[in-house]
């Protein structure tokens, strides 16, 4: 694509697609008007609902990372944006049969599943599958879904939710009379259904075909391990610093058990890779007990969340905890360049004993002589010479570089700790087009 380098472009075309798919129906009836007759409040909940599904279809191409379509904005924005507009498709097509309901009782005729006409029961099955799909996401903590189960669910969910609507749409058969309607809907559901496929067939072929196997679990501090993988019977990947994959462990790719993790190794050598992990849950608490040799598969590099991308005279990286993991793996690879622009780092963790990568920072602070480090300590111990407390506005006006032009400036920890410095940076006139953030919470 000629001009998509440029991410502005690129976002700004993948939005005005996204408004043109989902507001088709509307741009349908404007073009061709289906018989008139039914009233408007009738129109209107056909139009809700036509436009939910069109949201609905596309959540499949937007969660296939596809490089193109995450690259403007980050795969984590993408992830997000997508939780969100499922609930405003949930809500558009949920709107569609009760409005139905009340400005006509005679349709609550169709919720009869076994008198109803087959085009009715399709759409009741869908609805179900639809509320399903909202509630096993919104709360499947508190239901104690783990991750695989719940994946599991959700895409079968979708594809129920999803399928059975489109049955619905043609067995009511009053907008898709045209062959030309029905084909815009033919190949709506061609470009969800492929994605799917891509995902769950192709993508996983893909990766059988660049496997790699562990080397070394390197213990680190704060409960944390990095994971050293070696390609076997291939170059491996080059990754941006900065960037992540998801990994597959000791399991064939085609099982839905995968989780996200960045990179923290040189992302010019693809000889070897380490992801850096911390211990929080089921999957994170058995790497340490990963053996060497253990076949492992990665779907990636992901993520617009690194300095390659852009033009900038000097970095500021914010971290707390693992979050620290992109940034020794953006200073790793600045190190081999030998780069020389000025690198501040402002580290938060709980105790001097939770910073992993202590001694690889001190290491990277002498080889990089633009680097400078600050250590912020929640809870430090009685003769601790620096920061302390919280990463706060202060404590930010001490450090960032009071020449706010020509300054990136990535933000990666947990989501209050991002919260509270992205809002601290603002207030401190960093302008937002200079920050950059990465979230933990992708799944």
């Amino acid at each position: 694509m000629f001009q998509m380098k440029n991410p502005w472009v690129a976002g700004t075309f993948w939005v005005v697609l996204y408004l043109v798919v989902t507001l088709s129906p509307l741009l349908i009836l404007l073009i061709h008007p289906a018989p008139g007759g039914r009233g408007f409040w009738i129109e209107f909940s056909a139009a809700l609902g036509y436009v939910g599904l069109a949201m609905m279809m596309l959540q499949f191409a937007l969660t296939a990372r596809f490089d193109a379509i995450a690259a403007p904005y980050g795969i984590d924005i993408v992830l997000q944006y997508h939780r969100y507009i499922t609930q405003v498709a949930f809500a558009l097509i949920l709107a569609h049969p009760i409005i139905l309901f009340f400005r006509d009782a005679q349709y609550l005729q169709l919720l009869n599943f076994f008198e109803a006409p087959w085009r009715a029961r399709f759409a009741v099955i869908s609805t179900i599958a639809l509320i399903l799909l909202v509630v096993t996401s919104l709360w499947r903590q508190k239901l104690k879904l783990n991750y695989e189960m719940w994946r599991t669910s959700h895409g079968i969910l979708a594809v129920l939710a999803v399928a059975l609507g489109l049955a619905h749409a043609f067995g009511v058969n009053y907008y898709l009379a045209l062959p030309w309607k029905a084909l815009l809907w033919i190949l709506l559901a061609l470009l969800a259904f492929g994605s799917l496929i891509y995902v769950r067939l192709i993508k996983p072929w893909l990766m059988t075909q660049k496997p790699y196997r562990v080397e070394a679990v390197v213990p680190q501090r704060g409960d944390t391990y990095t994971l050293v993988l070696r390609p076997q019977g291939h170059e491996g990947i080059r990754f941006l610093p900065g960037q992540f994959a998801w990994l597959t462990l000791d399991r064939s790719p085609y099982r839905i058990q995968e989780h996200p993790f960045s990179f923290s190794s040189n992302g010019d050598r693809p000889d070897q890779v380490a992801l850096t992990i911390k211990a929080v849950g089921d999957f994170t608490n058995t790497i340490k007990d990963v053996q060497p040799g253990t076949k492992a598969f990665l779907d990636g590099p992901h993520g617009a969340f690194t300095p390659d991308r852009f033009d900038c005279s000097g970095l500021v990286l914010i971290a707390n905890g693992v979050g620290v993991t992109p940034m020794i793996s953006i200073l790793v690879t600045l190190a081999e360049r030998g780069d020389h622009r000025p690198i501040r780092l402002i580290y938060a963790n709980g105790s001097w004993e939770d910073v992993a990568f202590r001694e690889d920072l001190e290491y990277l602070n002498k080889r990089l002589d633009s680097l400078t480090v600050t250590h912020v300590i929640k809870n430090p111990p009685d003769d601790w010479p620096g920061e302390s407390g919280y990463v706060d506005k202060e404590l930010l006006a001490r450090h960032i570089p009071h020449n706010r032009e020509g300054w990136r400036y990535f933000l990666c920890g947990s989501p209050r700790f991002l919260d509270e410095v992205e809002k601290a940076l603002h207030d401190l006139g960093v302008p937002a087009k200079y920050i950059h953030m990465e979230h933990f919470n992708l799944v």
